[in-house]
């Protein structure tokens, strides 16, 4: 009985990558990565010659002072070997939003850009809900004031639909939730990003990789970074 149980989940898990795979290989979806210093050591000259992931975004910044040690040399790379480039930065709830910015700023230079800078959302850090959303609103603005853009944000179908609900308007918006369909959201809100899996596997890296698709008629266009 194990035996079978486990032939079974096997089975189930395999056709699951194979229909993620098979996505990659026959739509019309725009694919693209994101990734940081837990992939190691990326061979961009590989992901370069993946025709199937138009971009990549880059962790920068975590927080007041974290920085990514692998951010530099990764989005050197990857302009290099052609690829459509964004940078993110994880938000910390209690760290104060100006010091955030600072950070992120610091790190996350305009020239280099090809699209909207990110934020990663996805921790509410022990706030209440209200609590939680002055903080991370406060952040936004200070960001799309630095920016003159409104920036892409980034986060989980559960914590949208527990803290974001019925809050985001107008904001470029990427969901993770790795089913083999996409989400919907509690509000049905349109979004134009699809975080599908975070057990992608990618020539030119080491283990899993985050991978990611533009929804229906959206495109690369619409998070386009305009440089002032």
């Amino acid at each position: 009985m194990k035996k079978i149980l486990f032939y079974t989940l096997f089975l189930l898990s395999t056709l699951s990558l194979s229909a993620q795979e098979l996505c990659e290989d026959t739509c019309s979806h725009v694919h693209g990565i994101d990734i940081s210093h837990y992939q190691g050591n990326v061979f961009w000259e590989h992901i370069g010659d993946n025709s199937k992931m138009a971009y990549v975004y880059i962790k920068c910044t975590e927080g007041g002072d974290n920085q990514d040690p692998k951010y530099l040399n990764n989005i050197e790379l990857a302009k290099a070997y052609g690829l459509k480039v964004g940078s993110y930065h994880f938000y910390r709830p209690k760290t104060p939003q100006h010091i955030q910015l600072q950070n992120f700023m610091a790190q996350c230079k305009a020239e280099q850009q090809d699209l909207l800078p990110m934020i990663d959302i996805e921790s509410a850090g022990g706030y209440s809900a209200s609590r939680f959303c002055d903080s991370l609103f406060k952040f936004i603005e200070l960001v799309e004031e630095a920016i003159h853009q409104k920036p892409l944000l980034y986060t989980y179908k559960n914590f949208y639909n527990n803290y974001l609900l019925g809050k985001i308007d107008g904001y470029p918006l990427m969901i993770a939730c790795y089913t083999d369909e996409p989400p919907v959201l509690n509000d049905e809100k349109e979004y134009c990003m699809w975080q599908y899996t975070a057990k992608g596997t990618i020539r030119g890296i080491r283990g899993y990789v985050d991978k990611s698709r533009f929804m229906g008629n959206h495109s690369m266009r619409e998070i386009r970074y305009i440089k002032d």
